[in-house]
């Protein structure tokens, strides 16, 4: 059996083992009746055990049609049964992974990992060679549905890549496009819209408003015509290494695992996938990327990253309200004058708002909600007046990259690379990252490419995929804003930053000899919440302003409860001694999807317990970035799980 007929047996056999969920209970706490909980989120805390509605699990659709689904069954070694008293010895690491052998492995179903599929393939047609495999693992159930931005794209990267991508002559051109229109930059008072001039980086003529979700399908539609194997519902966990250090490949999680770390009798072992290069387009702080950089100290040469956190809605307003193609920014209100930010409204489609906030996430408050600043920016006139009427159809978060030139790591490394927001390539004075991480998975693929065109076995170090980013417009254009960002931790605040970079924007332009630095770690910038003001959020209206559950049933998220928790602290009591103490529940106003919390407990030395609600997570990865002791670390659920975002 060939290796891709042996996969797609595989994935048969995986999609029928896993089909049926089993019913869940919750036996800990109990939560208020709301609409979500059908969708498997979990609500408040209360004292009274209950028993939940199953969550609505859909498995991942997986790409069979591209080989028939009568192949011979392999020997089954993945579904386990067993007796009670075999679970307690049973290691699942026991039975062996099964494993494929591709020439590419991507890891990461976003526009830099489909870009870079696309080039390769691109590549290996135009030369003949229709056995070179490029395969794509995307850890959502289909392409697209974890993708959240803003967006305005720069049409640079996708106009080199599928020239005809908007042609009226393409049956299979991206429909999606809306061209853009007015530019308007403000300056937020609590009731005021102070119009700023918009610098020239913030100018879009030429760019195109989309759903970047709706785009990213798209494109996973585009790799699959060029030959890419593309596999969503699969997330890699682990990184795999040969002898020599280089990396191997990756492997895929085990599904069937209880949540007391036990298999059921759905236990089937993760794959194996093995290449001579493997690509992380993971996206911001991926959990594979993190343990990259560490393993071949990739940062020894840069700042650490600093992150922001990124809170959209879409709504769809009342045509009179509608301008297509009008974009709009705003930075001050409702931030604190030392929290850097800014919000958006792009017109876009048929009536629909795209309206969003991102707040940095080195705030030294504790008692400041990311989400609750998003409601409140959302009363402000310049937003109420054109939502005010209409209807909100979707929500999502995700941390998104702030550092900018100075932190950007070695990209390459024995055996792969870093593309796209994995390497931290957003343009943040831009409000731009998609043409540049589009573009960074093109010049990796065409250094893997010109590497495997070389008979050797060998481990591959992309030397010119280094070196092509250096001459690149990616460098250019992060090189010469890289100074705006970290203005901002001047002791003026906002007004220092935005004073800073109109100089840099208007006239500097980057040709200093100085490189500012980032002041801190995001994690390490929150002050102890006896020494900053309480800060109290309006009650939502249910109009305009959402409760944090409303929002996240807007999300499409699903997870299996019975799995372990995705969301990994060691010890959950020694986090609560050295977080409550000191910051009060931060991990709960961080999060915006209702994930953590503190509930009120007697019988606990600090009167509160600690609670990962896991099912709620939307996997934008804050609280790995922002918990101050850095014990949260964020890893993939079962493939196939997490948000299903629409029109995002």
């Amino acid at each position: 059996m060939s290796a891709s007929s042996r996969l797609t047996s595989t994935l048969c056999r995986r999609a029928a083992a896993t089909a049926t969920p089993p019913s869940l209970t919750a036996t800990s706490t109990t939560r208020v009746q709301t609409p979500q909980l059908a969708r498997g989120i979990r609500g408040i805390s209360s004292t009274t055990p209950n028993r939940l509605r199953p969550p609505t699990l859909s498995r991942p659709t997986y790409p069979l049609q591209r080989t028939a689904t009568t192949l011979p069954t392999l020997p089954s070694t993945r579904l386990y049964s067993s007796t009670s008293a075999e679970e307690d010895s049973f290691d699942p690491a026991s039975i062996d992974r099964e494993s494929d052998e591709v020439d590419v492995c991507i890891i990461g179903g976003g526009p830099a990992g489909l870009s870079a599929a696309i080039r390769l393939k691109q590549l290996a047609n135009a030369a003949g060679n229709d056995d070179f495999r490029v395969l794509l693992l995307e850890k959502a159930g289909e392409i697209g549905a974890h993708i959240l931005s803003g967006a305005v794209i720069q049409p640079t990267a996708i106009d080199e890549l599928i020239p005809d991508w908007l042609s009226e002559d393409n049956e299979n051109r991206f429909t999606g496009a809306t061209p853009a229109g007015k530019d308007s930059m403000s300056f937020l008072t609590k009731k005021w819209a102070i119009p700023c001039p918009t610098p020239p980086q913030m100018h879009n003529d030429g760019n195109y408003i989309v759903s970047l979700n709706e785009f990213t399908k798209w494109l996973g539609e585009r790799a699959e015509e060029v030959g890419v194997e593309v596999y969503p519902g699969f997330a890699a966990s682990e990184v795999l290494y040969k002898a020599d250090g280089s990396v191997k490949g990756v492997a895929t999680n085990d599904l069937g695992i209880g949540r007391n770390g036990k298999p059921k009798d759905s236990f089937e072992r993760g794959m194996e996938f093995h290449a001579r290069v493997t690509l992380f387009g993971e996206g911001c702080h991926g959990s594979l990327t993190k343990q990259v950089i560490k393993k071949f100290d990739l940062r020894s040469e840069s700042q650490p990253q600093t992150y922001g956190l990124g809170i959209k809605e879409v709504w769809e307003v009342k045509p009179e309200k509608f301008e297509k193609g009008k974009i709009v920014h705003s930075m001050g209100y409702p931030l604190p004058m030392d929290t850097y930010g800014g919000a958006w409204m792009y017109h876009f489609g048929d009536n629909l708002v795209s309206v969003g906030q991102v707040v940095a996430l080195d705030y030294n408050n504790p008692w400041l909600s990311p989400y609750g600043e998003f409601q409140k920016l959302k009363q402000h006139p310049l937003y109420r007046s054109v939502l005010e009427g209409g209807k909100c159809i979707s929500y999502g978060a995700r941390a998104l990259v702030e550092g900018g030139f100075q932190s950007i790591p070695k990209v390459a490394f024995p055996g792969g690379a870093l593309i796209g927001d994995t390497a931290g390539f957003v343009n943040v004075p831009k409000v731009k990252g998609t043409h540049n991480a589009m573009k960074s998975g093109m010049l990796a693929a065409e250094a893997a490419w010109n590497a495997l065109q070389v008979p050797d076995n060998n481990s591959i170090f992309l030397y010119d995929y280094e070196d092509a980013l250096r001459k690149s417009s990616i460098w250019k254009e992060l090189k010469e804003v890289r100074n705006m960002r970290p203005s901002f931790h001047s002791p003026l605040g906002i007004y220092g930053g935005i004073l800073y970079s109109g100089l840099e924007a208007f006239v500097l332009k980057g040709r200093v000899p100085w490189t500012l630095k980032h002041k801190t770690q995001d994690h390490a910038a929150t002050k102890d919440a006896k020494d900053c003001s309480k800060i109290e959020y309006p009650k939502p209206d249910g109009e305009i302003t959402f409760d944090i559950l409303t929002s996240v049933s807007r999300t499409g998220t699903n997870h299996e409860e019975d799995q372990p928790v995705h969301l990994q602290v060691k010890d959950w009591e020694k986090h609560t001694r050295e977080t409550w103490p000191r910051w009060k529940g931060l991990e709960n106003r961080f999060c915006p999807a209702g994930v953590y919390e503190y509930v009120e407990d007697e019988g606990k030395e600090e009167g509160v317990r600690f609670q990962i609600n896991a099912q709620n997570c939307i996997h934008c990865k804050t609280c790995d970035i922002k918990a101050p002791k850095q014990d949260i670390n964020w890893q993939v659920p079962q493939g196939g799980e997490g948000p299903k975002y629409y029109m995002t």
